[in-house]
């Protein structure tokens, strides 16, 4: 008795994975860039400048994080 087997992959090919993965890759890095940009133009305001934005120091990683990732 003789059996057939057929093997399919589900799913995207491994060029379409690899080519997310890049993608991914990709836009991480250019969302860190966004966060230490903001990062280090805040940092470089005086304190009246901030106060004058409405921000304090404290807050300058939470506007960052806002700016870079949307959170």
């Amino acid at each position: 008795m003789t059996y057939q087997t057929q093997t399919q992959f589900a799913g995207a090919s491994f060029a379409a994975r690899f080519s997310a993965f890049r993608a991914e890759i990709a836009q991480k890095i250019a969302n860190r860039k966004v966060y230490a940009a903001t990062i280090n133009e805040l940092e470089a305001l005086s304190n009246r400048e901030l106060a004058d934005l409405g921000l304090g120091r404290s807050e300058i990683k939470r506007v960052a994080l806002e700016a870079a990732y949307g959170k």
